[in-house]
């Protein structure tokens, strides 16, 4: 009997110091599962904090996004109204242009007309003083009178000639305005 109780109290220290140990690993267990425990809640916190930047970088990037597509529009329909503009005004240079041409070879054209008239006026008005001066003796007054009246045409035909001198410069002034603001124009890059 005293064999058997030595040997259960063997026994139950043996099992006392098993379940000690297995308590201890249990607890030692139970650390590491609690610091897992933690960490994966540190991990799920972070994870949703960066869905959450995530998120609102995403949300933040689709505003930009928007902001910068319109300013591109507006930007696009400025740039389509300045050329439209432009196009617009180098149409009206253009004919304003044509029309000063137009002018420039009527008021040529005049002026050659003008100065072959003043020529053949100016021989007929030799011939004719010729003749009067052949004549001068008999016809002295009327000689006198009609060159006089002579004279006074030829005085006018000048100034008219004079007149569509002028015309003719000031025609060529405008053009070269008009060519160097179309240089002007064509050199800006907006029009190009």
């Amino acid at each position: 009997g005293v064999f058997m109780y030595n040997h259960l109290q063997q026994k139950v220290r043996n099992a006392e110091a098993l379940a000690q140990k297995y308590k201890q690993q249990q607890e030692a267990l139970s650390a590491q599962l609690q610091v897992v425990y933690e960490h994966r809640s540190r991990l799920e916190r972070s994870l949703q904090k960066e869905r959450g930047e995530h998120k609102k970088t995403k949300e933040d990037f689709l505003v930009y996004k928007l902001e910068a597509q319109e300013a591109l529009n507006k930007e696009k329909q400025d740039s389509m109204n300045r050329y439209g503009a432009l196009s617009s005004q180098h149409k009206i240079l253009k004919n304003q242009h044509e029309d000063v041409k137009k002018q420039l070879l009527d008021l040529q054209l005049q002026h050659n007309s003008l100065k072959l008239e003043h020529r053949k006026t100016l021989e007929t008005h030799s011939q004719k003083y010729a003749q009067l001066q052949q004549e001068k003796d008999s016809e002295v007054t009327n000689l006198q009178d009609t060159v006089f009246k002579l004279r006074e045409e030829s005085k006018l035909l000048r100034k008219a000639h004079q007149e569509v001198h002028s015309q003719l410069l000031n025609a060529q002034a405008q053009m070269e305005e008009f060519r160097q603001l179309k240089e002007a124009l064509q050199k800006m890059p907006s029009f190009k």
